[in-house]
């Protein structure tokens, strides 16, 4: 059976379309899940205790305060060794990193990055190298699911899926693996105002916004919400609008959203000067490089 809800039962219900991004946009897990989970599990299974304090920046940069924020943990992965790999402070330690080039193979040739394709890749090609990339993401799975709790969606989510769900059709649109999603999604209770919820076995962002899309809105009637650049990639390689959720401005950014913005996207009057001044701003958060290069 697929893993892609949207195969299942989505059907067109309105004439708008919304795809909603999750960590550190929906809820505030970003930080607890990368800091705690993600990275700990990271200097673990690609043995880098020697060199843990810069693998943690450059961990953190990469997934929490970089324009690549929110991209799948495998790419994740690979941006994150590089950076170690050509940081001077790490050079000069002496410590062997890894290059990962079998994980960055596979990366090349699979559009649907999560555990249930890297573990049809081991059973093939069971090599250390995969199978030790199979064992960190399944670890860093469970220590989400074994810390990561009770943790709300930002103030006024709750309110504009309310807001929302007699007029649009909405969907989860995220990276994240769809257990983790829908875990999260129906201990707050909000699980009910989404037609589906399509985390990374789904496929990428993009295919999975393009998929929903492709059920016959009109032009400007699809929404993404996220909080990372390539929320706005996926959404304008489908042909949608954005709107972003400002990192470290989330509670003003839903606010904006719930009292303005989505009446300007219902009442067809978002896209143009206004979605182009929201992106704008985006722009101004998130810097290209690390700290310990600029």
């Amino acid at each position: 059976m697929s893993d892609n809800p949207l195969d299942h039962n989505f059907k067109k219900q309105h004439d708008y379309l919304i795809g909603i991004d999750s960590d550190g946009c929906a809820f505030d897990s970003m930080e607890v899940k990368h800091k705690e989970c993600f990275i700990p599990n990271t200097v673990k299974y690609f043995n880098l205790a020697a060199v843990s304090k810069y693998a943690r920046q450059a961990a953190e940069f990469v997934n929490l305060y970089s324009k690549g924020r929110g991209i799948n943990r495998f790419p994740a992965l690979i941006e994150t060794v590089d950076l170690l790999r050509e940081w001077p402070d790490v050079i000069r330690r002496n410590v062997e990193i890894p290059q990962l080039q079998e994980v960055r193979d596979w990366i090349a040739r699979e559009d649907k990055l999560g555990n249930p394709a890297l573990e049809a890749e081991v059973a093939k090609n069971p090599t250390p190298e995969l199978s030790n990339a199979l064992a960190w993401s399944k670890a860093v799975n469970a220590t989400v699911d074994d810390i990561v709790h009770n943790v709300p969606p930002f103030p006024n989510v709750r309110e504009s899926l309310e807001k929302l769900s007699s007029v649009a059709d909405m969907i989860v649109c995220s990276a994240t693996p769809n257990k983790a999603l829908g875990k999260e999604w129906e201990e707050h209770d909000i699980a009910k105002y989404v037609a589906a919820i399509c985390g990374q076995e789904a496929g990428s962002k993009k295919e999975t916004l393009g998929q929903a899309a492709g059920h016959g809105y009109a032009k400007n009637r699809v929404l993404m919400i996220g909080d990372a650049p390539g929320d706005m990639k996926a959404a304008k390689a489908v042909g949608a609008l954005f709107y972003p959720i400002n990192p470290g401005a989330e509670e003003q950014s839903w606010q904006r959203f719930l009292d303005e913005s989505c009446d300007k996207f219902l009442n067809d009057q978002y896209a143009g000067e206004y979605e182009a001044a929201l992106i704008a701003e985006f722009d101004t958060y998130l810097p290209e490089l690390p700290p310990w290069k600029s």
